[in-house]
């Protein structure tokens, strides 16, 4: 479990590097991007189900640590 959270921001962190790279190379003429982005955004929202899933199937538990 901890690896695949451990996978999905790295691959997170990294498209959102590729679309900083591909913003100052292109200077806005192509849509590399917005399509780097919406990836991230895919890979962010799909992170977040899979938790969501993962705690409803039990694979993974509340710690019971709440903000004060």
């Amino acid at each position: 479990m901890r690896y695949i959270v451990i996978l999905a921001f790295l691959g997170i962190i990294g498209s959102l590097a590729s679309a900083l790279v591909y913003l100052m190379r292109d200077k806005g003429g192509t849509n590399r991007t917005v399509n780097a982005l919406t990836v991230r955004i895919g890979l962010s929202i799909a992170l977040f189900l899979f938790v969501l899933f993962a705690h409803h199937m039990g694979w993974i538990e509340s710690t019971g640590i709440a903000a004060r």
